[in-house]
């Protein structure tokens, strides 16, 4: 069964075309499913690539001796 709109349709009450229009749109939601988790993994890393050039700058700035001028 297949549903649109609310209403259920057997699939032997879909034409050959109609068929193809419901596997392409259960293809292209895979893939929405897919970028998703893709672009979830890639703000975890930019993150933690963003989180380590902080903390290394902020040591590096650490590590530099404050200028005393007289």
């Amino acid at each position: 069964m297949i549903t649109i709109d609310g209403v259920e349709y057997a699939e032997d009450q879909l034409t050959d075309e109609q068929k193809y229009m419901v596997a392409q749109l259960q293809d292209l939601e895979q893939k929405i499913t897919q970028l998703r988790f893709q672009m979830d993994q890639l703000g975890v890393a930019k993150n933690a690539f963003t989180n380590a050039l902080i903390g290394g700058l902020q040591d590096a700035t650490s590590d530099v001796p404050e200028s005393t001028e007289e």
